[in-house]
């Protein structure tokens, strides 16, 4: 896989991936940045859920399971010293539809586990909730 990332001044890059879409990424006004994008470890927060989300949404096809409703909220803690990597990615998962827990969390499981790559690439503790029709579960 490979990408191209041009340098647009300041501290904005404009990343082309290899599927062919397009991300401006910036950095904060305060680091010299002028807000144009979002940050790179933003993207890796948010590249990590999509990247579960996907993973979930196809386990629960295969289990022949139709969701109709998912989202999810992200937490991430970082070191405090450079390279001020995560060290700890939470994943609040909320679905709506006749979901059985137990499969629920075996495709939460799974992607946690074994199949997101971005997840497994990186250095931090993730950790999973879900919550089904507004019923949390651990």
């Amino acid at each position: 896989m490979k990408s191209n990332i041009q340098w647009k001044g300041n501290m904005q890059f404009d990343a082309r991936t290899p599927s062919g879409h397009g991300i401006t990424i910036d950095a904060a006004p305060e680091v010299g940045g002028e807000n144009q994008g979002p940050r790179p470890m933003e993207l890796l927060l948010s590249a990590a859920g999509a990247c579960s989300g996907i993973d979930i949404i196809n386990i629960l096809n295969k289990m022949r399971l139709q969701v109709d409703a998912f989202d999810m909220d992200l937490s991430g803690e970082r070191a405090e010293d450079h390279p001020r990597r995560y060290t700890h990615i939470h994943i609040h998962y909320r679905l709506e539809g006749d979901l059985p827990e137990e499969k629920v969390r075996r495709a939460v499981d799974l992607s946690r586990d074994k199949y997101c790559s971005v997840s497994q690439s990186l250095n931090a503790e993730v950790t999973t909730s879900f919550e089904i029709n507004g019923k949390k579960y651990d």
